[in-house]
């Protein structure tokens, strides 16, 4: 590795552990993987310009009105021009990028990695949140815990102690106050990009803290304190620059957001897409087995159920919409793929919606032995699904409840399952599924949410209690979601999502086509509750250094009290901090302000308030106030649920500030009595106004449409037509199809695929295997890589079509592969080049097969006319420069265009034998000659260089002379020519200059 790039080995992705043995091996896999990803040919850029020349010019940027007449002035060629901050931000970047790919290189993922750290897949989660970093701060900068910056690192979300302190809810900008007061460095360090990635990948893999501390002391001593405060945040993943992936993505190249979508693969961006002039083709696009893609989203409700109906764009002919129960669990695709190399021939990829993989937790194939879920799938799917992308939820389920668990005991159920696969009374995951993506090597996105599902109904069976495919109901208006929705808040369900059914699959975006309703965001649920303030809780951001989500708790009734305790006693309840604006923040600060308490665990206020756990303190809030001094709040909130963490042993589900009750005091807010008499009536209620299900009626029978979804390579499920089976002219080959096909004939990949597979073919996702068949028309991403490679022949489509049509005429009888011709070829080989050009004649027709009349023409069109044109070396080196060779860049016309004088008896050929001449001087000259430069004897104007030899009596008169030409030429002596033609470039000639 050169040295220059020693601090880049990050870049490509280190181990962490520092060898230069394991780098090597990382970099043979990546090599493999990316053949032809860019390399850098300098060192990174200092860690420091990713802050002043990106991130604090982007946040400036942030805080710049939006409107046209606050729209920046920027100084034009014709006078002031406009330029409103999304401008400004597209400019930031578009430099930032520029200056990466002129002073480093094309490979800007080492700065992707830190730019946009949260998109970051392949570097695994520190392990680190505030308080673990603050209590590192404080062992390297050798703080005593009860100064006034430890207690400000620690306890980050409060106001600081100092009147200084403006960082409070921003934990890196707390950090840089106490590292700036004890920087070891004042100015910028001298650490670069990759290096920072060598650091971070150490310190992702040390995970304890007392592996994490020499890390962060090395961070410490070699960065200041703003270079510490943005790594901080990288760490955190909390940048908030003002600039989302998306415009970085957009700005980087046109189709990088389109290829993390379907990939969530941050390094395939930025290797393969380095070139903004080489696009993604349609297929490329899509979705891929084993490659995890960035899932579609609900979108976020309206307060009217009327208009979210409308916003599905029902018709006259279908008005149809679709409710599916919202799931209380994790969002899980599932890939699977055909592999006889595995046991049971199937193997499984789980991934989670943020891109997190979870093979190792529900199994890679049907007989994995710490598998939690695959093992039970193996009638899961229909016997003709070779391979299929299935979207849906991951819950944990109870067996002998029947019932689903509430999100957080999921992995703690799979980890049980994977020990103890007969546990059948155990808590277990259970996937359920409800949309099918790709099929049979077919992306079926684009396909309406009707027919994916009549798909999914086709393909996957199920296994009870392990694997279901998710229900739902019909419905026309938006009178039947109140019913479905009191259903699911009863039981103690999420909510629900809508759904259009007319609708395709749009990745990574949320859109009307799916949305989802919350009973939390509804009027017509829950009970208003008036209950008072106990505590409080300081936010984060820009609530940062404020109370921003309060403990609300009910009164303990009198005759609940025992004789002499403090009546004004309070139970925790439950925290809200969801509602307000922030004229009602303003107006409860107004009232309470000087009557807050900072909360002291040591010496609690357990005579006014009983908090969960009791001697363990649940949920203890930061600061308290005595109930005399608080205020009440009105709350709504979507059910009731049971919890140890408050002291009543409820809590409320979803609940939201409606206002302040300005008219009510300590002693008229809710108690124990009033609270339990409230949830009795709700449930009384809530079961007459149950939504029941006529189990008698039988479901509305589908007809299906005309045009069924069809998948190529399944017959079983599908109505691609399959081609002669008894032809197997490709039987024995594999082919890596990379491209559809537009001649001959227009044809997907998909369908390609179809064609070779039932004429004997075997296909197969990449070329690593000996001997396999690469088929491209199309210079995609994928084939442009493999044309660098310069190892591989890309054979067109046409010569697939050529041989199924000659196996065809032959009427069945034995028929060997035709011969590749040149027009069969989109790349070929250099050893392969004379073998191909001979499978045809001089004038192109083929020695194997028939042509067709098309091609004749081709051939007569094409032949050499009766007189050809005489060579011109003049002509044809003007010709290559106007396709833009640099012919520069070849030794034989390193002096291309200059003109040298020399001694008069070495300037003209027939003296050049003259036994009195310089023999360097002559091969100096024969030299120049021979590179393209021209030699004169006539010292005149235009001369670029003079050549002087041995004797240098006369240099003093040759510059005289010179010096009164308008363009001065070069004084050098014959070494000049010398070591440029050995070093292959020209040197400067300052360094041969005749003294």
């Amino acid at each position: 590795m050169p040295d220059s790039l020693m601090d880049d080995a990050g870049s490509a992705g280190t181990t962490g552990d520092g060898s230069m043995y394991a780098q090597v091996l990382r970099d043979e896999e990546l090599d493999e993987k990316f053949p032809n990803r860019p390399r850098n040919h300098s060192k990174t850029l200092p860690f420091h310009d990713l802050f002043l020349a990106l991130f604090n010019p982007l946040n400036d940027n942030k805080k710049k009105p939006t409107g046209p007449v606050m729209a920046r002035k920027k100084q034009g060629p014709h006078g002031p021009t406009s330029q409103n901050p999304h401008e400004i931000r597209q400019n930031i970047i578009e430099r930032f990028i520029s200056r990466w790919r002129k002073e480093v290189g094309n490979d800007i993922h080492p700065a992707f990695r830190l730019i946009i750290p949260e998109k970051d897949r392949e570097r695994a989660m520190y392990g680190l949140k505030e308080k673990t970093i603050a209590k590192l701060l404080i062992k390297i900068m050798r703080l005593n815990k009860d100064a006034e910056d430890a207690y400000s690192l620690l306890n980050w979300k409060q106001p600081g102690q100092s009147s200084v302190s403006r960082m409070a809810g921003d934990f890196a900008g707390r950090c840089y106050e106490a590292i700036s007061k004890r920087p070891i460095l004042t100015e910028v360090g001298n650490m670069t990009i990759g290096e920072v990635n060598d650091l971070l990948d150490k310190l992702s893999a040390a995970q304890k803290e007392d592996a994490q501390e020499p890390i962060f002391a090395e961070f410490y001593k070699r960065m200041n304190a703003e270079e510490m405060m943005w790594l901080i945040r990288i760490i955190l993943r909390q940048m908030k620059v003002g600039a989302t992936e998306k415009t970085f993505f957009s700005i980087w190249h046109p189709d990088a957001d389109s290829l993390f979508n379907v990939s969530s693969n941050l390094r395939r961006v930025c290797w393969e897409l380095y070139d903004p002039s080489l696009r993604l083709e349609g297929e490329e696009r899509g979705i891929t087995l084993m490659q995890c893609f960035q899932p579609q989203l609900a979108q976020f409700q309206m307060n009217s159920l009327q208009k979210m109906v409308e916003r599905m764009k029902p018709t006259e002919d279908d008005s149809v919409f679709w409710i599916e129960e919202k799931l209380d669990g994790e969002r899980m695709q599932l890939h699977m793929i055909s592999d006889n190399e595995i046991p049971g021939g199937k193997r499984f990829g789980f991934w989670s919606r943020k891109a997190k993989e979870y093979t190792y937790l529900y199994g890679n194939g049907f007989e994995d032995p710490n598998s939690a879920l695959t093992r039970h799938l193996k009638e899961a799917f229909d016997e003709g699904v070779e391979n299929i992308i299935l979207d849906g939820e991951m819950i944990t389920w109870d067996p002998e409840q029947d019932a689903m668990v509430p999100f957080g005991t999921l992995k703690t159920a799979a980890l049980a399952q994977q020990q103890n696969e007969f546990a059948t009374k155990s808590i277990r995951p259970l996937y359920k599924v409800f949309d099918v993506l790709y099929l049979n090597s077919q992306a079926i996105t684009n396909y309406t949410l009707r027919d994916r599902r009549r798909a999914l109904e086709r393909t996957v069976k199920g296994v009870a209690r392990r694997m279901e495919v998710h229900t739902y109901e019909e419905a026309k208006t938006a009178t039947a979601i109140d019913p479905l929705l009191r259903k699911v808040v009863a039981e103690a369900s999420e909510g629900l999502v809508l759904k259009n059914p007319r609708s395709s699959y749009r990745l990574n975006e949320r859109s009307d086509d799916w949305m989802k309703v919350k009973p939390e965001y509804m009027t017509e649920f829950g009970e208003n509750l008036d209950c008072l303030i106990i505590g409080g809780y300081y936010g984060s951001g820009h609530r940062g250094g404020r109370l921003s989500s309060f403990m609300c708790g009910l009164r303990v009734d009198r005759n609940q009290i025992s004789q002499g305790a403090n009546p004004m006693k309070f139970y925790s309840f439950f925290k809200v901090g969801g509602g307000f604006t922030a004229a009602d923040y303003a107006e409860l600060r107004h009232r309470t302000d000087g009557k807050w308490r900072k909360w002291d665990s040591r010496h609690p206020p357990t005579e006014y308030i009983a908090l969960g756990g009791d001697q363990l303190q649940f949920e203890r809030p930061d600061e308290w106030i005595l109930p005399i001094d608080s205020v009440v709040v009105e709350v709504k909130a979507a059910s009731v649920a049971v919890t140890d963490q408050f002291k009543m042993g409820f809590t409320l589900r979803f609940p939201r500030f409606k206002k302040l009750r300005t008219d009510r005091t300590w002693e008229t807010a809710l108690s124990i009595t009033d609270f339990i008499t409230l949830k009795g009536n709700a449930e009384k209620e809530g079961k007459e106004k149950q939504f029941k299900i006529d189990d008698s009626r039988r479901k509305r029978q589908r007809v299906p449409r005309n045009k069924l979804l069809t998948v190529a390579g399944a017959e079983v499920l599908c109505d691609v037509p399959v081609g002669k089976k008894a032809i197997n002219v490709f039987e024995g080959l594999n082919f890596y199809i990379m491209t559809g096909s537009q001649k001959p004939e227009k044809k997907s990949k998909a369908e390609l695929e179809h064609l070779v597979k039932s004429n004997g073919g075997k296909i197969v996702q990449n070329d690593s295997r000996p001997g396999t068949v690469c088929i491209g028309d199309q210079r995609t991403v994928h084939v442009a890589s493999l044309c660098k490679r310069r190892s591989v022949n890309i054979i067109k489509s046409s010569w697939v079509f050529d041989n199924i049509r000659q196996s065809e005429a032959d009427q069945g009888r034995p028929t060997l592969l035709l011969p590749l011709e040149p027009r069969h070829m989109f790349f070929t080989t250099a050893e392969s080049e004379s073998q191909i050009e001979g499978a045809i004649d001089e004038y192109g027709d083929s020695f194997a097969r028939d042509i067709t009349v098309g091609e004749l023409k081709e051939i007569f069109n094409s032949k050499p006319a009766k007189f050809e044109h005489s060579f011109s070396a003049k002509e044809f080196k003007s010709e290559l420069e106007q396709h833009g060779h640099d012919l520069g860049e070849l030794p034989g016309w390193m002096f291309e265009g200059l003109l040298l004088y020399t001694d008069g008896q070495l300037a003209n050929d027939a003296s050049l034998t003259d036994e009195k001449s310089d023999f360097r001087m002559k091969q100096a000259c024969d030299t120049a000659r021979f590179a393209g430069a021209r030699l004169t004897n006539d010292l005149k104007e235009g001369i670029t260089h003079v050549l002087v030899g041995e004797d240098r009596s006369t240099t003093r008169a040759l510059r005289q002379k010179t010096s009164e030409f308008q363009r001065l030429p070069r004084l050098v002596t014959v070494g000049w020519v010398e070591q440029s033609w050995q070093e292959r470039t020209l040197l400067d000639e300052d360094r041969f200059a005749p003294t």
